[in-house]
């Protein structure tokens, strides 16, 4: 099967459906993120009990690019940027990156309008989660090396 490139629309795509449509899915994207980050900043998952162990710590004894995830969220939640970074510093870089990206979703359901696609935007669309997963698999094996990049759960 040979792969047939996509041919660029020349046309930005635009969403016919009404506005307030258009907002349900960033919107409630928002609102369960909110909550949920609320709900950690209040229930501290330092404490034992709370929350489930992550399955490759448990069963491997090693951090996976996701370790200290919860901890970080709860430390960012409660202002501590130093201590999010010491239990997960991937997920505090890519937290500004998430919120660019919600921006940028919630931008195109407001206008719904959609820019036209181009041969580039077809390169980083298909690159971008090769990349991510690259540098978080790198991550991975390098904090588990490194003393102060482990996620500091034991």
């Amino acid at each position: 099967m040979a792969l047939v490139p996509v041919q660029a629309s020349a046309e930005p795509t635009v969403d016919a459906r009404p506005r307030a449509r258009r907002l349900v899915a960033p919107l409630a994207t928002a609102a369960g993120v909110l909550l949920a980050t609320g709900y950690i900043r209040f229930v501290d998952p330092n404490e034992p009990g709370h929350y489930p162990l992550c399955p490759t710590l448990a069963l491997l004894g090693v951090d996976c690019p996701g370790c200290g995830g919860l901890r970080a969220t709860h430390a960012l939640a409660n202002g501590d940027i130093a201590a999010a970074i010491d239990h997960n510093a991937l997920f505090v870089a890519l937290v500004p990156l998430l919120i660019g990206l919600w921006a940028v979703w919630m931008y195109r359901a407001w206008t719904g309008v959609t820019p036209a696609r181009t041969p580039t935007r077809d390169v980083i669309s298909r690159a971008a989660p090769i990349v991510i997963l690259v540098i978080a698999m790198a991550f991975a094996v390098v904090r588990n090396f490194v003393p102060f990049l482990g996620s500091g759960a034991g």
